[in-house]
């Protein structure tokens, strides 16, 4: 990937994830002088898996208890902003809000010295680190499924969504989910001006042109499951984290990443500076990026590693932004993005819903 450039942000919510806004009604503790209580506000995806692959661990190893803040990456940054007594210690976001975060200066900052693990990051996490965005934990990127039965030919670029014979069949990302600006620099690339040369312009003309072959829009990946099993699509795009999902309920569609590129999205784990449990805090951080942990998400939560350290196999790697697909990720200024978010979702909005 090349270097991302960050600047002046604007709030925008970039999320793709369970929804929730309950406060985290536990706050750090201290027991004969040892703090043993951490608040990690995190996503409410597969909460169950957390539980048992990322949480319980820890708290054994650690002689702690956590309790968990769950709720989508938009509404859990604001609160936390907002609230300096939200009692939150460690917050996991989306790129687009963890950049915002930073350039307010809410983190601890976070570095080698402090959580040693940092050092077996990929080039690409480090970039993101180095941005000031926090520490990535996984990594996503987007890609195209579609049910090649009913599509009646292979799919295996992105200008082939374009074609007329999809007319009426495909499903996209709404803007303000984290897949969508994603795909906005997709549009911008089959527009052949990319989004950071015009803020988007000729990329909404690309998806106006789109327009006539897209019949839904999604926020969810649940939703869109149920769309490729009720058959109101066939083709779609997605970030590769739901792709399991709706591969349990359409076993036969096919996903495939051209070989053109995607565009990559990272997932960070950041300290709030009004934490009260610094210290544990960073050791759950080092413990998040361990090659151990890393490895057991990859194959339980369908993340892509940021740990250098995983090998997965084919296997494991199916689906995921790893290997010679991450190779091709490349990233999208989330500078731009927050800027620009307002304008994009009146566009969006016109384009969409005339």
């Amino acid at each position: 990937m090349k270097k991302i450039v960050y600047a002046t942000l604007g709030l925008c919510a970039l999320v793709l994830g369970a929804c929730g806004n309950s406060e985290a009604n536990t706050s750090s503790s201290t027991v004969n002088g040892k703090e043993d209580t951490l608040v990690v506000s995190t996503f409410g995806l597969s909460e169950d898996i957390v539980k048992k692959d990322i949480i319980q661990p820890f708290e054994s190893e650690n002689d702690v208890k956590i309790t968990l803040d769950i709720g989508n990456s938009s509404d859990r940054f604001t609160k936390m902003k907002n609230n300096p007594n939200s009692g939150i210690d460690v917050i996991e976001l989306a790129q687009n809000n963890a950049t915002q975060g930073a350039q307010d200066d809410l983190f601890v900052k976070l570095t080698e010295e402090n959580v040693p693990n940092i050092a077996q990051l990929t080039d690409n996490a480090k970039e993101v680190l180095d941005s000031g965005a926090g520490v990535p934990i996984a990594v996503n990127s987007i890609g195209i499924i579609y049910d090649e039965a009913k599509v009646g030919h292979k799919i295996s670029d992105w200008s082939d969504l374009w074609a007329e014979d999809l007319k009426g069949k495909i499903a996209i990302p709404d803007i303000s989910v984290t897949a969508g600006p994603l795909f906005l620099y997709v549009a911008g690339d089959y527009a052949k001006t990319p989004v950071v040369k015009d803020d988007g312009k000729a990329a909404f003309k690309a998806l106006e042109e789109l327009k006539p072959n897209i019949v839904k829009t999604y926020s969810k990946s649940s939703d869109l499951a149920n769309m490729f099993q009720s058959g109101e699509v066939s083709v779609a795009v997605v970030a590769d984290f739901g792709v399991d999902m709706i591969k349990a309920s359409t076993p036969d569609a096919t996903y495939v990443v051209p070989e053109s590129g995607t565009y990559a999205n990272f997932n960070t784990v950041n300290i709030p500076k009004t934490s009260q449990n610094q210290e544990l805090a960073l050791k759950f951080i080092n413990y998040r990026i361990s090659e151990q942990s890393q490895k057991t998400k990859a194959t339980s939560l369908n993340e892509a590693p940021t740990n250098k350290e995983v090998v997965l196999t084919d296997e494991e790697s199916a689906n995921k932004t790893y290997g010679e697909i991450a190779n091709r990720a490349k990233p999208v200024d989330f500078t731009l993005i927050n800027q620009q978010m307002t304008s994009w979702v009146d566009q969006w909005n016109n384009l969409m819903n005339n």
